[in-house]
């Protein structure tokens, strides 16, 4: 039995949280991942890079990418115990264009103060990745009690 979830409900959590890792693929076809720190705009995913990176050769590459985003849980009186993370998990799309084609938005979103230093914009690169197909959840809308049991605590939801 899978839990119930509204694709805007699973927007919600991505949109709480910061950090994604996103599995791409080599030129050598080699499996790679990363760990990046994301904004939400528009149901997209959007990250910051350098533009010589290896993850934004291997995305710019390769557009089809695996995004997984860690949600820590914990018992709040009983901080000790261990209790699996919840995740989100999608098959995305990736565009990977130069961070000074953006707009001045997204720019102050993704580099925060260092949105006006322009020789490290003219550096970097920006990745959107769009997901595709489904979300699929582990935790995500379900009490602690249940995360140790899988059948309770899969979901599904369209991403729309």
């Amino acid at each position: 039995m899978n839990v119930e979830l509204s694709t805007e409900e699973v927007w919600q959590t991505i949109d709480k949280e910061l950090f994604a890792v996103v599995g791409m693929v080599n030129a050598a076809n080699e499996a790679r991942t990363a760990g990046l720190v994301y904004i939400v705009r528009d149901r997209r995913l959007y990250l910051a890079t350098g533009a010589n990176t290896w993850k934004a050769r291997h995305i710019a590459a390769n557009p089809h990418v695996s995004v997984t985003i860690p949600i820590a849980r914990r018992v709040p009186i009983m901080p000790w115990l261990k209790i699996p993370q919840a995740t989100i998990t999608f098959q995305g799309t990736a565009r990977v264009f130069p961070a000074a084609e953006a707009s001045p938005e997204l720019l102050r979103a993704l580099f925060q103060h260092k949105a006006d230093d322009r020789e490290m914009v003219a550096g970097s690169c920006v990745v959107e990745i769009a997901p595709v197909g489904e979300f699929v959840t582990y935790g995500v809308g379900v009490r602690l009690t249940d995360m140790r049991e899988p059948e309770k605590a899969r979901g599904r939801a369209p991403v729309r």
